[in-house]
């Protein structure tokens, strides 16, 4: 009885599909071209790329709003000139207080 279970789990292991199969995978999984770690490295920078992507689109969504608003209100214009670009009206004097230690 022993000598037939031990036949048969024998014959089980060394199978020639099975350990092809085997084989294959673990060439797949670690020496291939495309192994999983060079396909979790793609994941994570697909992923970066996807979160930049968004970015840059409500960035540009934000500026696009901007300028229209830029373009069609004279008092926002004229706020943004004077907070971005530190104009100011010719009788008028501007002082601008900077925090200490930083460089403007």
């Amino acid at each position: 009885m022993k000598k037939n279970k031990f036949k048969k789990i024998t014959s089980i292991v060394f199978n020639k599909y099975l350990l092809t199969t085997i084989g294959l995978g673990i060439w797949l999984a670690f020496f291939d071209r495309n192994d999983a770690f060079t396909q979790y490295d793609l994941y994570c920078k697909v992923q970066e790329l996807k979160a930049e992507r968004d970015y840059y689109q409500r960035d540009i969504e934000n500026s696009r709003k901007m300028i229209l608003e830029l373009q069609t209100n004279p008092e926002v214009l004229e706020k943004y000139a004077r907070e971005v670009h530190l104009m100011k009206k010719p009788d008028e004097d501007v002082f601008v207080i900077k925090p200490k230690g930083t460089k403007f």
